[in-house]
């Protein structure tokens, strides 16, 4: 059973928001360009409210599945132990019937894993939908308000002068537009459901 890829997956999200909070520009930055804005959709997913009721929100429901399937892996591992102690012991037919039932039994767990991670990485996608919603136009209007004409990721530039970065602006205003999503685990349509098997 893949217990530890959910663990990783909680793991993810927290990486992702520190290292974005972790990054550190030059002493001395460059001139302002004018007409240059850099916006850096990491930290704004890290810092905001919105991203931060997120991630919690995800370890969560994270947490929820792996109590919800702690019991098949103990089961599992139960009886991995009783027919190795047992190998000898136990008779054959007996022994067989119960190898079936277990191997039936991890299948059952791994399906049941396999839902639950595709749950929710399709709900961690539909809560980056809906702040992406709501920080598209909040981009649109600050581009226009800082005269704007280009506007690069922040992923994309490897330096830059602090002064043309509108992603602190962007967090204000997104925290009061938007400052939390409640969720709870939600069920991929059938088509997705059918990616990554």
């Amino acid at each position: 059973m893949k217990l530890f890829v959910l663990g990783a997956f909680a793991l993810t999200l927290l990486g992702a928001g520190q290292a974005a909070a972790q990054a550190q520009g030059p002493r001395t930055p460059g001139p302002v360009i004018p007409g240059v804005c850099v916006f850096h959709n990491d930290r704004l997913l890290a810092q905001s409210t919105v991203g931060i009721s997120v991630r919690d929100g995800m370890r969560r429901l994270t947490d929820e599945v792996v109590g919800e399937l702690q019991p098949y892996a103990q089961a599992i591992q139960t009886e991995i132990a009783a027919l190795q102690a047992g190998q000898g012991t136990i008779p054959a037919a007996e022994f067989a019937q119960r190898e079936e039932a277990l191997q039936q039994r991890i299948q059952e767990g791994q399906q049941l894993e396999q839902v639950r991670q595709q749950e929710l990485s399709y709900t961690l996608d539909q809560q980056r939908q809906l702040i992406a919603q709501a920080v598209d136009p909040i981009l649109v209007a600050l581009y226009q308000e800082r005269g704007c004409g280009l506007l690069l990721a922040r992923e994309a530039v490897i330096e830059f002068n602090p002064a043309m970065d509108i992603t602190d602006e962007a967090i204000r205003r997104l925290n009061s537009q938007l400052p939390s999503l409640s969720f709870n685990r939600m069920t991929p349509p059938v088509q997705v459901q059918g990616r990554g098997q």
